[in-house]
């Protein structure tokens, strides 16, 4: 898995009525844009099935920890209802200090969060979950993002385009949101928001692998 991840499987993966080498259904149970992007980009079909679970963080409860937690809760909400199809589920936030930064509750908090990480250092933590015919197997990413310093007027620029508004940490590195990075330390498409490269650690967990221009299979 990618660095700064942790892999936990429910159980021992098996093939079970999966056709090796047959391509597997693949459900993305939410509605972000940027994992459908991603999935696109990699040649996977899916159907998409958002989980209405409440993402609230208990006390105490870790960041890394929160958010492969409402990964796992998302992914159990979807895979009742696909049975024999690979549901992926994720969720992302910020870590600023000892803040938890997730989606902004409107304008003047986004501003606030962008303010906040002006010129500093955060983490962003991105979770994510397989599940596979009553199994689940699941994991973080972690990468470290650098602010510039930014203006007033950057800021209020950037939150009228409407863009941080659905995004956690009230930024998006893969639109406008990118002129706010000075530097990414790790890996980028966990600061979008989907690891690739811990999607591909977490397959093999299941019985399943990636083929180009095929998507997902089962494994041999």
């Amino acid at each position: 898995m990618a660095p700064g991840a942790a892999r936990r499987p429910d159980r021992e993966a098996r093939h079970g009525s999966l056709d090796v080498g047959g391509e597997v259904p693949v459900v993305l149970a939410s509605a972000s844009p940027r994992r459908a992007e991603i999935l696109t980009m990699l040649g996977i079909r899916f159907a998409v099935a958002p989980a209405g679970v409440e993402e609230r963080r208990s006390p105490g409860e870790r960041p890394h920890r929160y958010v492969e937690r409402l990964a796992r809760e998302k992914a159990a909400a979807v895979s009742p209802a696909h049975r024999g199809s690979l549901v992926i589920a994720g969720d992302t936030i910020v870590v600023l200090g000892a803040q938890v930064l997730e989606k902004p509750a409107g304008p003047d908090r986004a501003r606030e969060m962008l303010a906040a990480l002006s010129g500093r250092t955060h983490t962003v933590c991105s979770g994510l979950a397989l599940a596979l015919e009553g199994r689940t197997v699941s994991g973080v990413a972690a990468a470290t993002v650098v602010f510039r310093e930014l203006t007033r007027d950057e800021i209020a620029g950037y939150v009228e385009t409407g863009e941080p508004l659905d995004k956690a940490g009230a930024y998006g590195i893969q639109g406008c949101g990118a002129a706010l990075v000075r530097e990414v330390k790790g890996d980028y498409f966990t600061v979008v928001g989907f690891s690739v490269a811990a999607f591909m650690d977490l397959l093999p967990e299941l019985g399943l692998q990636y083929r180009p221009g095929t998507g997902v299979v089962a494994g041999g």
